[in-house]
């Protein structure tokens, strides 16, 4: 596969995703709200201004890809939303009238089966008093993902700590902690994301990714 798009570019995980992907010469486009906010110049990068809550507005982002990798979040967690659940079906129906099968998406540990895998200071006071609505999207999200018919990866990391890429992490559908909070760089899950695009190993699974 050469064409990727990319949802969500202009946050933490999507630019690293593209950068990432940049560097293994896939054609990357990026379907952004805000294009100024992404500030990467490269030939093998089209940036397109679009909203995935508005499908009239994808325009041909989604032409002629090979596969989509979602790491659409939002920033306001604490007020009531369906960006992720909403969004995200828009963009299965676009790919299915694109005829794409390959999506790729992140949601996070905790969500689900993994529901209490994101150890106990996650599970009884971040997830019910801060991120609840949140994880609740993202639990729709990934109920969407699985009813869709493509071929789908939902990737399941850990908290989010800084850090350059190692490649050196543990990842499979056991991965997590009752009582212990995992971590993982957004780099690393970049890069593993990235692997499964020519890899079928977690086809239509949700594995989790931590160090």
């Amino acid at each position: 596969m050469e064409n990727i798009l990319i949802i969500g570019g202009t946050g933490k995980t999507g630019r690293e995703l593209i950068k990432q992907a940049l560097e293994k010469d896939y054609f990357v486009t990026a379907l952004v709200r805000r294009p100024e906010k992404l500030k990467i110049d490269h030939p093998r990068l089209n940036i397109e201004k679009g909203d995935v809550l508005i499908p009239e507005t994808f325009g041909n982002a989604f032409k002629g890809q090979d596969a989509v990798l979602s790491a659409l979040g939002h920033k306001k967690f604490i007020i009531k939303t369906s960006i992720l659940s909403e969004g995200t079906k828009n963009v299965i129906a676009e790919m299915k009238r694109q005829h794409i099968k390959r999506f790729i998406c992140i949601t996070s540990l905790g969500i689900n089966e993994s529901r209490y895998k994101l150890g106990l200071y996650y599970t009884l006071f971040v997830i019910p008093f801060i991120l609840y609505f949140y994880f609740s999207d993202k639990a729709k999200q990934e109920k969407i993902i699985k009813k869709s018919g493509l071929d789908w990866t939902i990737v399941r990391p850990g908290h989010f700590i800084g850090g350059k890429r190692t490649g050196k992490y543990k990842h499979g559908e056991d991965i997590g902690h009752y009582i212990l909070t995992r971590v993982i760089s957004r780099t690393d899950v970049a890069d593993f994301m990235l692997k499964q695009i020519n890899d079928n190993s977690y086809l239509h699974k949700t594995p989790g990714i931590s160090y």
